[in-house]
């Protein structure tokens, strides 16, 4: 299956699972292909056959992206090497949560989450220690009873019982040991850290020299800015004062290039409930799609957060009202 095909379908599978998605991020270099959202979950998700090509700098600016914008990051893909993915297992790729597209269907369509997951040394279950103890003791078994069952050590029981993971073939003997439930499972939209330990989040990437000029302005308005280095736009904005005013924010000549990247920010504002706005040496229009255009020398008589929310606003509703 090409690339494209595989993005088209799994498009089509959020869509039908109820999500409102993103045009396709179809510029480079891009860390993500779509935005999608359904209700308060919002997933940025990467796309690939072989997931062997997500590289260290992309899980990165994923991540960030995915605290700035409150989103989750994800890579469905196919394949790793020579192997399939494995169907309702969580891989870890540069601390991004990734699995493979039955994975996601059952997940977003069956609403039936994973219950394993990939970590050094093999497939690893989430096991309810308190369920495991209370089974244990309604049998009456003693730690060592229950170790010896499972032929491992009582620490080992005691460790499941205050929260460690199992292996599959360990969870599948207490399972039969009890015939009863005794895993959780990877909660892959809020929580998918807590079943596999990451590095402290990356920190900003530095931002591009043309863009310092920006950037300083939009610092002098009472915005934080985080710049990225692949996305669609150069930087995530965020008010200093107000957490829900965020702005995607390009910079460039205004080229059709540019007008591309300007109409996939609008795209992604709409989905993850941004503002986005493009600095151009000079505009010939206000707006595209929705992105507000700005031309540098007019940014820099904007002295407040307040008079570029106006702008954006009042940019964005007129081409609306058009």
């Amino acid at each position: 299956m090409s690339r494209s095909a595989l993005v088209g379908n799994v498009t089509a599978m959020l869509e039908d699972a109820g999500f409102v998605v993103s045009d396709r991020c179809a510029i480079r270099p891009k860390s993500f292909d779509i935005a999608a959202r359904r209700g308060q979950d919002l997933v940025l998700v990467k796309i690939l056959g072989n997931i062997d090509a997500f590289n260290e700098a992309t899980g990165h600016e994923m991540r960030r992206l995915g605290t700035y914008l409150e989103a989750t990051p994800l890579v469905i893909g196919l394949r790793s090497r020579d192997e399939d993915l494995k169907p309702d297992v969580v891989y870890f790729r540069h601390g991004v949560p990734v699995f493979s597209p039955d994975t996601a269907y059952n997940l977003f369509i069956e609403d039936v989450p994973p219950l394993i997951y990939a970590a050094p040394g093999g497939l690893y279950v989430n096991i309810d220690g308190d369920l495991l103890a209370d089974e244990r003791e309604d049998r009456d078994w003693s730690l060592g009873r229950l170790a010896n069952e499972l032929g491992v050590s009582r620490r080992t029981v005691s460790k499941y019982e205050d929260g460690m993971n199992a292996s599959v073939e360990i969870a599948m003997a207490l399972q039969e040991l009890f015939d009863a439930p005794l895993t959780s499972p990877v909660d892959v939209l809020d929580g998918a850290e807590d079943v596999h330990e990451t590095d402290s989040m990356p920190d900003d990437p530095e931002a591009d020299p043309d863009d310092e000029r920006v950037v300083a302005v939009l610092t002098r308005a009472g915005y934080k800015v985080h710049p990225t280095a692949r996305s669609p736009f150069k930087a995530v904005s965020r008010e200093e004062d107000d957490d829900e005013d965020v702005v995607l924010t390009g910079h460039s000549k205004f080229t059709k290039a540019a007008e591309k990247r300007a109409r996939i920010m609008s795209s992604i504002g709409h989905v993850t409930h941004t503002r986005s706005v493009y600095v151009v040496d000079r505009a010939k229009q206000e707006s595209v799609d929705g992105t507000a255009l700005v031309e540098r020398g007019e940014l820099d008589e904007l002295h407040d957060a307040a008079e570029l929310r106006k702008v954006i606003r009042e940019r964005a509703e007129h081409e609306e009202a058009a």
